[in-house]
C-alpha cells in the first residue's frame, strides 16, 4: 500500500524500542514506553512549511499524530509542528 501525506503532514516510520535493559532484563511489549523518534518516510506537498526531507530521524510530540500500519510496519502520520528537532 502506498500512503502520500498531504499539505503539511510528514509520514514517519516508528523506532522500535530496546527490549533489554543493560542488565539484560527483557521488557514486555505493554511495558515499553512508545517511542517518540522515527525515520520520514513521506513528505507533504507544501515545501515552503516542510522543514525536513526523507531518510532524516526526527523527534516529535508524545502524543501527536495518527497511527497507521502500511505492509506490517507502524508509521505515524504527523503535522509539521509536531515535530520537535532532527537527531543527527
Amino acid at each position: 500500500m502506498k500512503v502520500k501525506p498531504l499539505l503539511d503532514r510528514v509520514m514517519v516510520k516508528l523506532e522500535k524500542n530496546e527490549a533489554k535493559t543493560a542488565g539484560g532484563i527483557i521488557i514486555p511489549d505493554t511495558a515499553q514506553e512508545k517511542t517518540q523518534q522515527g525515520v520520514v518516510v513521506e513528505i507533504g506537498d507544501d515545501k515552503e512549511v516542510i522543514k525536513v526531507k526523507p531518510g532524516q530521524k526526527v523527534m516529535y510530540d508524545k502524543y501527536a499524530g495518527t497511527q497507521i500500519k502500511i505492509d506490517g510496519e507502524e508509521h505515524l502520520i504527523l503535522k509539521m509542528s509536531d515535530i520537535l528537532a532532527v537527531v543527527e
